[in-house]
């Protein structure tokens, strides 16, 4: 690709805005092609919204032409998971469901507007982000760009697949049980996890509102770093945000003499070929580099625990009056799930809650002499679109587990955790998952940088154009 046309890092791109070598109408004019060229064979967006990111971009030349700085995105294009609210646009959250246009938007899109970003279209995800493959009965699968018959993870499928086909270098997802963090590997880019409560929840379409959050997926740590900090902070208007302070590290961190903990038996379980390879070669990687890795028996991060005891419920409450109203106008698949959510057990509920806070405190001991705890990111890259196993190990596991056994405790945690894709070669490259204590999201973007420079992690192209 071209200069002019490449997706570059946000944060070139937003250098070259804010010094007028580019106008943001040429960059999100080029960024636009690409999207609207790759749409019929991706079907990564909901909706492209070309005129209002054109006219954004303007008011950001604007800006610059005014001698004034429109913010550290500058002319950035970003995409939104079609589950956020963006003012004036239906959040459709990938449903049946007619939607009218949000009144507001969202605190993490005001936030991406005021930083002077460039909203380009809504992404595409499983049906009410309940699921991971992002094959959607309403708007059809969304299609992973390494390969158009395997399936983008999800449920922020259409994010990781515009970042990974270069459209854009940032779009938001959401993540309940692992929906920013299994697109991100199925798809060969970085995908952050925030701690619960660290990126509003206003104005995002709940899944399970104790563990919902908002976050980046990019191609490079860096860009992660440079949205999350934008998007990160209080709103007063949500019960489950916090105040504390948000934190922001300029300069990567050395991998050498940090601790990682890889617990079992939550690690002990079959991966695929590619993912098993991958992973032996990351352990190795990382003691090579100086890091220090210690196994540690943690039984109680073991998956897959009681996930959905302490989820479902919440499921439940979203969907109840919805789903006894018109059962009909939700797809098969998630029909069945919702089926399951307003069929749980409360007394299961209470128990699940027990089992995270077990869960959790384990954790915290764990990390109490270790910087991260570190794990695949997922248990397999290929799933086949239209096929509910995959194939790990030499037996066909049901997609959903072997997708999220090792992202859906980290929600019940809290913790934040960040995708990362191996510096190896693989369509995509396998993917580890490193999990950081609470509120630690600054250390977390600093070692993806410092395993960046190391030559451990890296983002290439389904292209192969870099």
């Amino acid at each position: 690709m071209s200069a002019t046309t490449a997706p570059e890092s946000a944060a070139a791109l937003a250098a070259t805005v804010r010094t007028g070598e580019r106008t943001a109408v040429e960059v999100t004019r080029s960024h636009l092609d690409r999207i609207e060229s790759d749409q019929t064979r991706l079907n990564a967006y909901t909706l492209i919204v070309a005129e209002a990111a054109l006219a954004a971009a303007a008011e950001v030349d604007a800006v610059v032409a005014a001698g004034d700085d429109p913010g550290p995105l500058a002319g950035v294009p970003v995409a939104v998971k079609d589950l956020i609210d963006q003012e004036g646009l239906p959040t459709t959250a990938g449903s049946g469901f007619p939607q009218a246009p949000a009144a507001a938007d969202a605190p993490a899109i005001a936030r991406l507007r005021e930083a002077g970003a460039v909203l380009v279209g809504r992404t595409g995800l499983h049906e009410f982000a309940f699921g991971f493959s992002s094959e959607n009965h309403w708007y059809g699968p969304v299609r992973n760009p390494w390969d158009l018959d395997t399936s983008p993870g999800g449920s922020s499928g259409g994010s990781a697949a515009t970042v990974a086909a270069r459209h854009v270098p940032v779009a938001l997802g959401t993540d309940t049980g692992g929906s920013i963090r299994v697109p991100a590997a199925l798809c060969g880019v970085f995908g952050l996890k925030v701690t619960h409560g660290r990126v509003p929840l206003t104005g995002v379409f709940p899944l399970a509102a104790s563990l919902d959050t908002v976050g980046p997926i990019a191609r490079s740590c860096e860009d992660l770093s440079l949205a999350y900090s934008v998007i990160a902070g209080h709103d007063p208007a949500d019960p489950w945000s916090s105040p504390r302070p948000v934190a922001v590290r300029e300069t990567p961190a050395s991998v050498a003499r940090c601790r990682f903990v890889v617990p079992h038996p939550w690690v002990d379980r079959a991966l695929d070929t590619a993912t098993a390879a991958g992973w032996e070669w990351w352990l190795e990687a990382l003691r090579e580099a100086g890091a220090i890795v210690a196994d540690r028996d943690i039984p109680e991060l073991e998956f897959p625990g009681m996930v959905s005891e302490a989820m479902y419920p919440e499921v439940a409450a979203v969907h109840r009056r919805r789903f006894a109203a018109s059962p009909d106008r939700y797809g098969p698949e998630v029909r069945t799930r919702v089926e399951m959510a307003v069929a749980a057990d409360m007394d299961a509920y209470f128990d699940g809650l027990a089992w995270r806070n077990r869960m959790r405190e384990a954790a915290l001991n764990a990390l109490g002499d270790a910087d991260i705890l570190t794990t695949p990111a997922v248990a397999g890259l290929r799933k086949q679109i239209g096929v509910d196993t995959m194939d790990i190990g030499g037996s066909a596991v049901s997609y959903r587990a072997a997708l999220s056994c090792f992202s859906a405790p980290v929600n019940h945690l809290g913790f934040p955790a960040l995708a990362a894709p191996l510096a190896l070669p693989g369509t995509p490259p396998a993917s580890v998952q490193l999990i950081a204590g609470p509120w630690a999201e600054d250390a977390l973007l600093a070692l993806g940088r410092g395993l960046e420079d190391a030559g451990l992690v890296a983002v290439r192209s389904p292209a192969g154009d870099g």
